[in-house]
C-alpha cells in the first residue's frame, strides 16, 4: 500500500490550487494528514433496544439517509448504537479500516442495533472531487461507492499518481472546467464510470463549483469541532481510541453490537 509520506510529497501547492480554486482555498487541507488520533474515549454501557422493522423489501443496510451536516447514515434511524466516522476518501488509514471492518459493520447494521454514519472530511485536496463524485450518484448507491473506493485503494492511488502532472496543469483553467480536468487526469471519472455513473453526469456534477465549495465548508465545520485526523470514530458520542478495526469493534461490542 502506498505510504502517507509518498502521498504527501506528491501533493504540491500547484496541485492544491488546481483542484480547489480560489473559492475553496481557505480550507486548511492536509493539516490532519491522515494522522492517527491519540485521544482516548470511553465506551457506552450496553443498552440495546429491540430494533424496529426495516421498510418492506429492504434490509437496514439498504436504508441510507443524508444528514444536515453533509453525512450519510446507513441503517435503522432508531438504532441504539450510533457509529460515526469522519473519514477522508483518499486516506490509507480509512481504507484499511473499511477493508478490515466493513463486512462486520454491515452485519451489525442489518441487525438494526447499529447505524453507521460517514462524514467526508476533505483533508487532502483530491477528497473534494472524490466527495463530489460520490454524491453525484443516487443516495442509495453512495455507501457502495465509498466502499468500492476503499476496497480498491491501491489501484486507485496508483492510477491517480500517474495523472498528477496532467492534474497540475489544470490550475490555469476556469473553475467550472478545473475539477473536471483533475478528476479525469487522476482516473476518478474512469473509476466511477465503471461503476454505473456516466462520464457526462460526473462532468456535470464536477462543473458545479457550489458542490465543491459545500464540501470545503463542511470540512471546515468538522475541523472547527476539533477533529484533526482521519479516521476519527465515535460510538454513541464517545471517541474511540485508535483507528484500527479491532479498536473500533471493541467499542461497538462494549456498547452491545453483537
Amino acid at each position: 500500500m502506498t505510504t502517507f509520506s509518498s502521498r504527501k510529497r506528491a501533493l504540491t501547492p500547484a496541485l492544491k490550487r488546481a483542484i480547489l480554486g480560489a473559492a475553496i482555498l481557505p480550507l486548511a487541507l492536509g493539516v490532519a494528514a491522515c494522522k492517527k488520533a491519540d485521544n482516548s474515549a470511553t465506551s457506552s454501557t450496553p443498552s440495546v433496544a429491540a430494533p424496529s422493522t426495516p421498510p418492506a423489501g429492504k434490509q437496514w443496510n439498504d436504508v441510507i439517509v443524508p444528514t444536515n451536516e453533509g453525512g450519510l447514515v446507513m441503517g435503522n434511524p432508531a438504532a441504539p448504537i450510533k457509529l460515526v466516522e469522519y473519514g477522508s476518501l483518499s486516506c490509507p488509514h480509512c481504507a484499511k479500516l473499511a477493508q478490515d471492518g466493513m463486512e462486520t459493520i454491515n452485519t451489525y447494521v442489518k441487525s438494526g442495533k447499529v447505524s453507521y454514519e460517514f462524514r467526508s472530511f476533505a483533508i487532502h485536496p483530491q477528497d473534494v472531487p472524490l466527495t463530489v463524485l460520490v454524491r453525484c450518484a443516487p443516495t442509495e448507491a453512495t455507501f457502495g461507492l465509498i466502499e468500492q473506493l476503499f476496497m480498491n485503494y491501491d489501484s486507485v492511488e496508483k492510477r491517480s499518481e500517474e495523472g498528477f502532472p496532467k492534474a497540475q496543469a489544470a490550475q490555469n483553467q476556469p473553475p467550472a472546467q478545473r475539477m473536471i480536468t483533475v478528476a479525469d487526469a487522476l482516473g476518478y471519472t474512469e473509476f466511477f464510470s465503471a461503476r454505473g455513473l456516466s462520464v457526462d453526469q460526473q462532468h456535470k456534477c464536477l462543473a458545479d463549483t457550489a458542490a465543491a465549495t459545500k464540501v470545503a465548508k463542511e470540512s471546515e465545520a468538522i475541523s472547527s469541532k476539533g477533529i484533526e485526523a482521519t479516521p476519527t470514530v465515535f460510538v454513541n458520542g464517545a471517541k474511540v481510541e485508535g483507528t484500527e478495526w479491532n479498536e473500533v469493534n471493541k467499542a461497538l461490542l462494549a456498547a452491545g453490537a453483537a
